[in-house]
Formats: structure tokens, sequence, C-alpha cells
């Protein structure tokens, strides 16, 4: 994970050997009479484009960035959704299943991973297409949760077609990012992942207005032809820097899951299950609780949008970390001014200024914590083994669960945990109270990894 083809050279650094293989296949040609021949190779010996550098990398990368904005952006933004269906009818009348809608489409996204990345790793020459059909599906999905009447319904098109959707448009980006880059793979991986909180800085507002001016139904068929329009000059960057034929040749090996078996694997699965609890939280419901202590509705769009903005900067720093730290060194960076976060300025946010340094210090560290699993990915490599594309796929499945989860979880909370309201002081002593201690707990279980560590697990 750490080595690299060098551009200029002929040098391969401690490559493994089926990177050194792959390293070496040359670029296929098809001739004027149908023949497919390979390609010259380059004066170093190598035909295929360099990794961590060069235009089509860079492309990739850019490709990349808009797919995660693009597919991301709207489950990032959908606390602003969550506070307009609560107060509009028809779906007013159903408040307890609204934050399932955003978590869902997440979740799935996440979950999907687990399918997904297996079977483009059986079957490599699909993943275009994979990419290709995804679109459609999202736009589709939002078409059709436009003309729903109850909550029900725009679970079944906002949160789980969608779902369906984006992981099918996502999926591969992931996959082909692997393959551009190798010794910058974190930072890689960093400023793909920032698309979501570069799309989370514009989405709410467009949403916030389309919503206050059209309605749902229109905003979101306006949304839907957004999004076609957006993904398609994009689309040509997402491309595999190994010749499909070559990878096909490899792909009808068993998938190695040995790592399920180690410690090495499971205890940062268990971090990031229980922090995915708490982390989607505070963007469902911060509009919501914004407008519930006497504040107006743009002050909790410009939360979101801060929380999003600051997620773009503390991914990127995240993936630059990772590329010189130990993962679990960099989640327990991330893990204490997380927790500082929510225990102390959302729980004494009851007034602007101190919201907004939440959004801020809150997205900037735990919007970040993703961007570990490149470091995770790596150690089960080295010390296990296994298929990157495999094991990032049940990283991905482990915070679809706390996704899923926490939709249900925080509305039961919110309703059970009344009791705080007029028996504490500050946010604490809101219908949110239970929330914000909830978020809090879960954000802190991140210094496990950093515990293990010390002790000789990790």
């Amino acid at each position: 994970m750490s080595s690299v083809v060098e551009s200029g050279g002929n040098i391969l650094h401690s490559l493994r050997p089926s990177e050194i293989e792959l390293s070496r296949v040359p670029t296929l040609e098809r001739q004027s009479d149908g023949r497919v021949t390979p390609a010259p190779a380059s004066d170093n010996g190598f035909s295929l484009p360099p990794v961590d550098g060069g235009k089509e990398a860079y492309l990739c990368l850019v490709g990349c960035f808009f797919a995660e904005a693009l597919v991301w952006g709207f489950p990032f933004s959908f606390g602003v959704f969550q506070e307009y269906y609560s107060s509009t009818e028809p779906f007013a009348s159903e408040p307890s299943g609204i934050a399932a809608i955003g978590t869902t489409a997440a979740g799935i996204m996440y979950m999907g991973s687990l399918l997904i990345f297996p079977l483009l790793q059986r079957y490599p020459q699909y993943r275009r297409h994979c990419n290709i059909l995804g679109l459609p599906i999202m736009v589709t999905a939002m078409l059709l949760s436009s003309f729903a009447n109850t909550v029900t319904q725009l679970i079944l098109t906002q949160g789980l077609l969608y779902g369906i959707g984006g992981c099918l448009c996502y999926t591969p980006a992931i996959l082909f990012l692997e393959e551009w880059f190798v010794r910058r793979k974190g930072l890689a991986f960093g400023v793909m992942w920032a698309g979501t909180g570069f799309a989370g800085v514009t989405v709410p507002f467009f949403m916030q207005a389309a919503l206050n001016i059209w309605g749902y139904k229109t905003a979101l068929r306006i949304w839907a032809v957004v999004l076609m329009v957006l993904a398609g000059p994009f689309t040509p960057f997402l491309k595999p820097r190994i010749p499909v034929q070559a990878v096909t040749q490899r792909a009808g090996r068993r998938i190695d899951l040995r790592f399920l078996g180690s410690i090495i694997f499971w205890i940062p699965q268990f971090v990031n299950i229980v922090q995915g609890l708490g982390y989607f939280i505070p963007s469902l419901y911060l509009p919501q609780y914004v407008t519930s202590i006497g504040l107006q509705p743009i002050v909790g769009t410009v939360a979101l949008a801060l929380f999003n903005g600051a997620s773009v900067l503390g991914t990127i720093l995240a993936g630059h970390l990772i590329d010189r730290f130990h993962h679990s060194t960099v989640t327990a960076m991330i893990t204490l001014p997380s927790v500082i976060s929510v225990f102390v300025f959302w729980g004494f946010g009851v007034n602007i200024p101190v919201i907004i340094v939440f959004s801020l210090l809150y997205g900037f560290s735990a919007g970040g914590f993703s961007t570990t699993w490149t470091g995770n990915v790596k150690e089960v490599r080295e010390n296990i083994g296994g298929d990157p594309g495999v094991i990032f796929g049940f990283l991905a499945a482990g915070r679809g669960i706390g996704a899923i989860a926490s939709g249900p979880l925080s509305a039961a909370i919110l309703e059970k945990a009344s009791s705080f309201k007029g028996h504490a002081r500050w946010a604490y002593g809101t219908e949110y109270g239970g929330l914000i201690i909830f978020t809090g707990c879960t954000a802190s279980v991140g210094v496990v990894s950093l515990l293990a560590r010390r002790i000789g697990w990790l």
C-alpha cells in the first residue's frame, strides 16, 4: 500500500507480487483488422500511466470528488428536508419515521458496498457499467419521491431506491481511485470524501430556497434534473488505470476473508459501527434544534452548511495524517475535538455563536473519520492479507449499520428523553438533551483503537 511506481524511472519499490504483476501488464490496443495486441512499451519498460500523479490520475480524482459530491450531497443535507417534512403536511403527522429517510439512503449506500465490492472484484468488466447505471436510478428515485404523500413512500424512494442508485454509482469510483493512488492513497481518499462537504455547503441553501418557494414536489424534480446535468461531464473521468482485460484474468480467484477472524479488523470495525450510530445525528437534527429554541430556520441551514464545509478540510487533513501515522493515532486525534464539540458547544449551544462553533468543530473533526479506513485496510493487508475492495466493503457496511440504526434510534431517544426538558440547563434542558449525550458518548468510543494498540492488540 505504501509502494509506488516511479514515473520517470524503472524501479519498483516494495510492490506486492500482485501489484508487480499488474504494473507490468501492457495496455491493449485494437487493430484495424479487429485483433487485440499489446501497445508498445514505454522506455522505462512499463506501459501503464504513473500512480500518485499525472494528468489521468488527477482527472480520476476530480471525477471521484464530484461523484462523491453528487451522490452524498443529498443524504448529508437531509436535515433541511427533515425540518421541512416535520412541519409540513401530509408528513408532519408521521414525525417518528422522518429521520429514517436520510439515514436509510446513507445506510443502503454503505451496506450495499458489502455486496457490490466483491461482485465488482470478480467481474471488473462491469465496473463502468455499474457506475453509469447508478445515475438514472438516483434520478428516478428523486422523481418518484416528488409524488409521495406518506413518509413510508419517501423512505422507499428517497431512502431505499436512492441508496441503491447511489451505491451503484459510487462504489466503482472507490475501486478506480484505489488503482490510481498508492503512496498518497490516504490524501487522495481524503480529497474524494471532501466532496460530501463541498456539496453540503451549497445544497442546503439551494434546497431551503427551493422548498420555501416551490414546495417539496418541485424542489425534488429540480434536483433530479441537476443530478443528471452535473454528473454527465465528470463520468468520463471515472475509469480504471489497469486494463480491464488484465484484471479479468485475476478476478476468478477465491475471495480472501481471513481478516474476518482477526482482532486487527474487528477493533476498528467496532469503533466504526458505534461512532456511526451518533455521527449522523447532528446533521439530521441541527435545523430542527435551531427552530426549537426560537431561532430562524436560516440559522439551521447555515449551521448545516458550516458543518459540511468544515468536513472538507477535516477529511483532507485526516487523509494527509493517515499516510504518516497509524490509524489508531489519527482516530484518537479526531475523537477528542469531536467529544468536546458535542458535550461543550452543542450542550451549551442556545445562541448563534456557540452553535456555529459546534458546527465548525464537529464537522472538522468527526467529518474526517471515514478517511481512517485507508489505514485500517493497509494494516489488515500487511498483517493478514485480503483484497482492499472487500475489506473496504466490510468497513462501509459497518458504517451502514450505524447509519440505518441511527434514524429510528434517534427518533426513539427524542421521544423517550422528554424527561430532560425543563430539568436541566442550556441545550441539555431541551427535548434534544438525550441526543446530545448519546452523540457525545458514541463519539468517545474512538479512543478504543488507541488503547488497543497500547496493549498490543493492534
